[in-house]
């Protein structure tokens, strides 16, 4: 069982900076692959970036591709996403994941879930 605490959204302006944090309880957070994903008003959740559970591999969306960088550290069971030159499309709730094992970009894929973190981006 893991439990996935976000924390760090707000309200920024365009091209502004923000940190998510997901804190995970639990001693396995190291076997699991971690992602975030986002969901704004009227669309479905999105994927946006993943990290495998070492650390080694990350991938993600075309959109955030250059802006976003998702890091973790295992010592602190915590994941990181660093959201730089953010646009009005970037609002939405974000919320991060955890996949057992394996990298993945399918929401589907991940057993569990954090509660959300809302990011306004202001034009």
């Amino acid at each position: 069982q893991v439990q996935l605490v976000e924390s760090g959204g707000g309200l920024v302006q365009t091209g502004g900076s923000l940190r998510l944090s997901c804190a995970a309880s639990g001693r396995s957070f190291g076997n699991y692959a971690m992602g975030w994903f986002r969901q704004a008003p009227g669309k479905e959740r999105a994927f946006v970036a993943t990290i495998s559970s070492e650390g080694d591999r990350r991938y993600y969306t075309d959109s955030v591709r250059g802006r976003f960088t998702i890091s973790r550290d295992n010592a602190k069971n915590t994941v990181y996403l660093q959201m730089s030159s953010l646009k009005p499309e970037d609002t939405a709730v974000y919320y991060c994941a955890a996949a057992p094992y394996y990298t993945s970009i399918n929401h589907l894929d991940y057993s569990y879930w954090g509660q959300g973190t809302q990011v306004i981006v202001s034009s």
